[in-house]
């Protein structure tokens, strides 16, 4: 596809007349090289202790969106219970989706009120598998 407007290539131009020079280049040998300047070392901007706490924070809040993830799950796992409940048409499945999504919700994310919240979520769903019977697997009562 050609395209021909104002922004186009400019036509080629005959070549200028060549012109020549009289002086030659030449080195002056009776100066001596002047030394250049010293560079400096390469400055060292962060250590491993700076990489490794770099990679900590990293860590920590991918810790905390999985938290939040399993948090969630757990909690539509709830509602599908409910809504399981509520219908008559409770399922296994269910049960067994709402045990799988509790599973991670005791980990400590690092952050008290995920935490507490988790903790929460994880007693109703404990609450909630002993209505039915079907007790959590990994707890035993004292």
């Amino acid at each position: 596809m050609r395209i021909q407007g104002t922004n186009g290539p400019a036509p080629a131009s005959t070549a200028a007349p060549r012109r020549s020079t009289s002086a030659a280049f030449s080195l002056d040998l009776a100066t001596p090289a002047r030394n250049t300047a010293a560079t400096s070392p390469v400055r060292n901007i962060g250590g491993i202790d700076t990489l490794l706490a770099l990679q900590g924070v990293d860590e920590a809040t991918e810790r905390r969106r999985k938290a939040v993830k399993r948090g969630r799950g757990a909690l539509d796992a709830l509602d599908a219970l409910k809504l399981g409940l509520l219908s008559g048409t409770l399922d296994t499945a269910a049960l067994s989706r709402l045990k799988a999504a509790s599973a991670g919700l005791a980990e400590p994310t690092g952050d008290p009120g995920l935490d507490n919240v988790l903790a929460e979520i994880g007693l109703r769903v404990e609450v909630e598998l002993a209505k039915v019977g079907m007790p959590q697997s990994g707890r035993h009562a004292p």
